[in-house]
């Protein structure tokens, strides 16, 4: 009896080690992702984390990988270079991740490519817009417009509006620069007069200063960047100093933060982003509707990013049978996506070229106020342009 049970302890020994090595079910495919759970960027963070764990669970639910499970790896980086680095570096070489997603920051995202780029391991970045990214290698993806493409836009959608006279206000950072940069590159086209451009910090909360000068400059509209912590005083206290013009932000107050901390004075406050929530898109109203059942909130722009970001690459590691380095590199490279934020296809950069929505805030909500479709003036950047 004894050796009739030892024989089946060794058969079951045996199942285990043959299931391991032909790669069963029960091994896992890593995937990581670095995001800001903590610190002054902890919503943004924590909203892309929800859209990346929805992708995850959606992928896992549907057989994951060849029948393995995905696991997602995850890294608190603050929205900080100096945290960012080792989390990338704990990602390739402690953890071993085949691939992996940005849901942080531009001075993150920026810092932790090289060290992606130096392992070879795939990086595709959600929402982070800062053009030096994928000039950092070719295992670089980026699921955003770029924040020249993006301030472009916002000067489309000035003399969309019937408007001339522009007051730039700019967050001194890389976000806000980018979006500067663009919009002052495309303003000659539209006719468009740049009054002034004030700049701010971004731990600056209170503007009334800055908001004296624009009153006494009379612009016919506002273009001012920066995320809704930092957006939602801004636009409540230009309101409160009685400036009715239109304020045109972009994809960082994209967020029902935003909302909640401007109050009324949100009202009408135009935005360029990625995410149309009243899209004809079945892909996005599936989306938005599993989003806000696995969430309790609304989703947002960072959301669908990181969750269309990790899409990908778990689009792409189907593929590969789950197998990373150059072979996931190039099967991403060659796809193209129905994604929340739209059709996906990436150019020679890694880059994607596709319209920019205005969002608006009606009654309280977000809601479309238009498209912009210029695919000349919102092309991206390739790798042979400068």
């Amino acid at each position: 009896m004894k050796n009739h049970a030892l024989s089946h302890k060794f058969a079951a020994a045996f199942a285990i080690c043959a299931a391991f090595a032909s790669g069963s079910a029960l091994a896992d495919i890593k995937i990581g992702i670095n995001v800001p759970l903590t610190g002054f960027a902890a919503a943004d963070g924590n909203s892309a984390l929800t859209g990346a764990k929805l992708a995850v669970k959606k992928a896992n639910a549907n057989g994951g990988i060849n029948g393995e499970q995905i696991e997602l790896v995850i890294y608190d980086d603050q929205a900080s270079a100096k945290d960012a680095i080792p989390a990338a570096t704990k990602l390739i070489e402690k953890d071993e991740v085949v691939g992996a997603v940005s849901g942080s920051y531009s001075a993150a995202t920026r810092a932790a490519a090289g060290v992606f780029q130096n392992a070879q391991v795939p990086y595709v970045v959600a929402y982070s817009i800062d053009p030096s990214i994928t000039r950092t290698g070719d295992y670089m993806f980026r699921v955003s417009s770029m924040g020249e493409v993006q301030g472009r836009a916002g000067a489309k959608l000035v003399d969309n509006l019937g408007k001339k006279r522009v007051v730039l206000v700019t967050l001194n950072n890389d976000f806000g620069q980018a979006l500067a940069n663009g919009f002052k590159d495309a303003a000659p086209k539209f006719n468009l007069d740049i009054i002034n451009e004030y700049e701010y910090g971004i731990k600056d909360r209170q503007f009334g200063p800055l908001i004296a000068k624009i009153k006494s400059d009379d612009p016919e509209v506002i273009y001012a960047s920066g995320y809704f912590f930092n957006a939602g005083p801004l636009v409540s206290q230009i309101r409160a100093a009685g400036i009715t013009v239109p304020i045109i932000g972009q994809e960082g107050y994209d967020s029902d933060k935003f909302i909640e901390i401007a109050g009324p004075a949100a009202e009408g406050t135009l935005v360029t982003t990625s995410l149309d929530r009243d899209s004809e898109s079945k892909v996005t109203q599936a989306f938005l509707k599993e989003f806000r059942e696995e969430a309790g909130f609304g989703a947002d722009m960072v959301a669908a990013s990181t969750y269309s970001a990790t899409a990908i690459l778990l689009d792409g590691l189907r593929e590969t049978g789950g197998k990373g380095g150059a072979a996931l590199r190039d099967a991403i490279a060659k796809g193209t996506y129905e994604m929340p934020i739209g059709k996906l296809q990436f150019n020679d950069l890694h880059e994607v070229n596709k319209d920019v929505q205005v969002q608006t805030i009606k009654d309280g909500y977000w809601a479309r106020h238009s498209v912009i479709h210029d695919p000349e003036l919102l092309a991206a950047p390739t790798k042979n342009s400068k």
